[in-house]
């Protein structure tokens, strides 16, 4: 694409960001970051591991996005009680027309929010890997399409053990990002209960008002023009070295998969497209390090006991790393 096209394709994606930043500013208060991590995600195919206490907004903010993008919305609670079967959907006999048919679970849609995820068993957690990787389900050995574009947000609240089943590293892994949330300050916790006094948390009410802003079409050519962008020979190897560097750390056990670079390139690229920029640079990087490293990195024992912070290893990374 010459460059003033892939210009002008670029400022569409920027002016996108900010009209869904805009409408989920409109009812919603902070939390501007997973905003713009979401979009990320969707442009690039990536989907997303939320960690935090309840009550964040996750699921609104998730909510408002897909009805902004036109998107098909479902939400799966986690339980241990959930079954396979009740995210993916059973396949009935027909008796008028003397065939199994597939009666659909809520992992067929474009958006897919699943509350509480390390509540799930590994055998129903499972259920997604293929989902998230393929863009399908096996149902009785015969493989569906699901949603197309299809992305997935999974929230857990590592703060709790009880009745939980944390995610293993292969299942870690195929969520491009990650992101913790935490609650919000004092001058945005007064302005939520404002809106609370003035009628502006009613989400009956408010979801009406909602309109998609842009269409599934425009979406996957946002997705095509951010993965244009052009990224030098000193960034990927700026890239590549914070790689080996997560990888030889001293107190890392298991460093970034070749998964993980890839999400770190591509997750660069977006970012790089959302601020209007045409081509990539360091401060792209550095931005989407700890989103894409956060929920990869495996701690050798004697940090974990000794509580050694993921986000303290990840700059000491970046900081052994120079552009060159």
């Amino acid at each position: 694409m010459p460059h003033n096209e892939l210009k002008g394709e670029v400022q569409k994606i920027a002016d996108a960001h900010r009209t869904i930043q805009d409408v989920v500013e409109r009812f919603i208060v902070g939390n501007r970051e997973l905003v713009e991590l979401i979009m990320i995600g969707i442009l690039t195919g990536g989907h997303i591991l939320i960690d935090g206490v309840p009550g964040t907004a996750k699921t609104t903010i998730s909510k408002i996005i897909a009805r902004s993008l036109g998107y098909r919305f479902s939400r799966v609670q986690g339980a241990v009680d959930v079954q396979p079967a009740d995210i993916l959907g059973v396949r009935i006999y027909d008796t008028e027309k003397h065939e199994f048919v597939l009666q659909p679970g809520p992992i067929f849609a474009n958006f897919v929010m699943v509350d509480e995820i390390n509540r799930l068993t590994p055998k129903t957690q499972s259920a997604f890997i293929e989902a998230m990787a393929e863009h399908q389900a096996t149902i009785d050995g015969i493989s569906y399409s699901l949603g197309d574009p299809y992305f997935v947000v999974a929230t857990q609240n590592t703060q709790e053990f009880e009745g939980t089943f944390p995610l293993i590293e292969a299942q870690r892994d195929r969520f491009n990002y990650s992101m913790t949330l935490y609650h919000l300050d004092r001058d945005q916790e007064i302005e939520i209960l404002r809106r609370d006094r003035d009628g502006g948390l009613d989400w009956s009410l408010n979801e009406r008002q909602i309109r998609p802003v842009l269409s599934t079409s425009s979406i996957q050519t946002m997705s095509q023009t951010a993965s244009q962008i052009y990224v030098d020979d000193a960034i990927l190897g700026y890239i590549r070295d914070i790689v080996v560097a997560s990888r030889n750390h001293d107190d890392v056990r298991l460093g970034l998969s070749t998964r993980g670079s890839l999400a770190l390139h591509r997750g660069a690229k977006a970012r790089a497209a959302i601020e209007g920029r045409t081509y990539v640079i360091p401060d792209d990087v550095v931005n989407m390090a700890t989103p894409v490293m956060s929920h990869r990195l495996i701690l050798d024992r004697g940090s974990e006991m000794g509580h050694l912070a993921v986000d303290h290893i990840i700059t000491e990374i970046l900081g052994s790393v120079e552009v060159t």
